[in-house]
């Protein structure tokens, strides 16, 4: 054990951590020495041990198996490029017992009546025996011996000491040469190899132990080979629970995802054979999840569609229908002027239902990439100056300042006249629409790289952050309860799609009470040349 255990690179000894904690409990000490004498590996060596060895030294280990006050066990190991010595040392705790027993117990060479009590309590703790002859080799007293021997012959005692395997008990001996009596310590024999009993015994044992180890490899194969292949299976039926649940953003739980993969993200071991698995199974669940929060999303869409749609709707309708009551009762007296008045109002509402239905249907085309645009070369100068104009030459509107200021240049682009219009008048219109009277807006223009910013902005009430992120969202109508609220709630989510079809992207800049700019950035036109 101790050469095939010992490793030894590049002229030092490693020792495995199970000898090093074998070698301590027993209470050994271990030396490897190399070809020059000098110790290049040990465990639990006493101070007083060399580092090095001389020659007449490693022959008298060899020779008397003993070195100062320790017993020695070495080995020889010549099939390496250079020989190796292995030295185990160990003290005959035995003799020292006995000695012991000897000192604290006898009085003249015999036990001591008074003390055998104490004397008998000392050989149980160490599971041993005892027996005291004369110089003749008769047995004068014994102690916890099941069958005593009475007599001893001469060669009978030295053969104990020598041929120490043939014997169930390994006997100590003490001799008194004062007092011509001895001391005979017996204790369990650790080296009984040879009586026919033992042999009998120990194949029993062997085809025991070999049977069993038979056995635990035959369960150890079989759990392994369930918990390779069960486990995985386990573990996307505790998946495909979760997803019947409806649950399919978590794959993995944080406790399975740490049994799946190591740290640095690989699969481990046990579930590699089921890597494409699990890799399907993750892009399934993404997939899952995705349609499930579309289909929330269409759900949300909808239902504050047929909201704002019922909401929009009912206000024009129950004027509307109040007027025809009041008709049709013929309960009032209506003069010119009144009736020219209640024509006014129902070819109003009448007009905003049409225009509400028209924008309904224009952001479900939208939406649904229905719509088509008839792009040419716009001068933007032009186009944005005959939209400012309309709405400066407007009558109805009223306590509203605007102004112009486009860029120096003359920039052109690929664009709808008639939905590029569309889209500035609604961000106009709700600039106008949501913010007090005497406020002014500006419409400038600035080139930035390859795109022109066209950039509409007042110096109204603001918006909150929460109003900046749902704008462009259909139907969202902010949290301010005193704003004005007539109009279909589509205008901005309009804007916004018409943005997208030239191929651009608009942004809202926001603070409450400092006003709003809003900003559409479109390509440039590849030929900036005037046709």
């Amino acid at each position: 054990m101790l050469t095939t255990d010992t490793v030894i690179e590049n002229g030092k000894a490693t020792i495995p951590k199970d000898l090093t904690k074998e070698i301590k409990s027993e209470n050994l000490w271990y030396q490897v020495v190399n070809k020059k004498g000098d110790v290049i590996g040990e465990v639990n060596t006493p101070k007083n041990i060399p580092k090095h060895y001389t020659i007449n030294q490693l022959l008298d280990i060899e020779k008397q198996k003993k070195f100062r006050d320790y017993h020695i066990v070495t080995e020889l190991d010549t099939f390496l490029v250079q020989p190796t010595y292995y030295i185990l040392g160990y003290k005959n705790e035995l003799k020292d017992q006995l000695y012991d027993l000897y000192k604290n117990y006898s009085q003249g060479g015999l036990p001591i009546t008074e003390k055998v009590p104490q004397l008998e309590k000392q050989l149980l703790s160490k599971d041993a025996s005892l027996q005291v002859i004369n110089n003749q080799g008769k047995v004068v007293s014994s102690f916890r011996m099941p069958k005593t021997k009475q007599q001893y012959e001469p060669l009978d005692i030295i053969s104990r000491k020598i041929e120490k395997d043939k014997y169930e008990s390994t006997a100590t001996i003490f001799h008194d040469s004062k007092k011509n009596y001895s001391w005979i310590f017996h204790t369990p024999n650790k080296h009984q190899t040879i009586s026919d009993y033992s042999i009998i015994r120990k194949l029993v044992i062997g085809a025991v132990v070999v049977t069993a180890s038979v056995l635990l490899a035959t369960i150890s194969i079989s759990i392994w080979n369930a918990f390779r292949y069960g486990g995985p299976l386990l573990l996307f039926t505790s998946w495909l629970g979760r997803m019947g649940s409806g649950n399919y953003s978590e794959v993995l739980t944080e406790k399975e995802r740490k049994r799946v993969f190591r740290k640095n993200g690989k699969v481990r071991f046990q579930y590699r054979l089921y890597s494409e698995v699990i890799k399907a199974f993750y892009e399934m669940a993404e997939q899952l999840s995705l349609a499930e929060k579309e289909r929330k999303q269409l759900e949300t869409t909808r239902e504050e569609w047929m909201t704002g749609i019922s909401h929009d709707l009912r206000t024009p309708l129950s004027t509307i229908q109040g007027y025809g009551h009041m008709l049709e009762s013929g309960h009032y007296i209506w003069n010119e002027e009144e009736l020219k008045e209640i024509g006014q109002t129902l070819r109003d509402k009448s007009e905003y239902m049409v225009g509400l239905v028209e924008d309904f249907s224009l952001a479900f085309k939208l939406k649904n990439n229905v719509v088509v645009l008839e792009t040419k070369k716009v001068d933007v100068h032009q186009l944005l100056q005959h939209i400012v104009l309309k709405f400066v030459n407007d009558r109805t509107i009223k306590n509203v300042q605007f102004s112009y200021v486009p860029v120096h240049l003359q920039p052109f682009i690929q664009a709808d006249t008639r939905w590029f219009e569309r889209m500035v008048d609604n961000l106009i219109f709700n600039a106008i629409k949501h913010n007090p009277d005497n406020t002014t807006i500006t419409i400038s223009t600035a080139i930035k790289n390859d795109q022109i910013l066209i950039m509409i902005q007042d110096d109204g009430i603001g918006m909150d952050e929460e109003t900046q992120k749902n704008l462009f969202d259909r139907y969202y109508r902010g949290t301010n309860t005193t704003e004005k609220t007539d109009g279909a709630g589509l205008g901005m989510s309009i804007a916004k799609a018409i943005c997208e079809l030239h191929k651009g992207h608009i942004e809202v800049k926001s603070t409450l009470h400092q006003g709003t700019a809003i900003t559409l950035y479109i390509p440039l036109s590849t030929n900036q040349q005037p046709d």
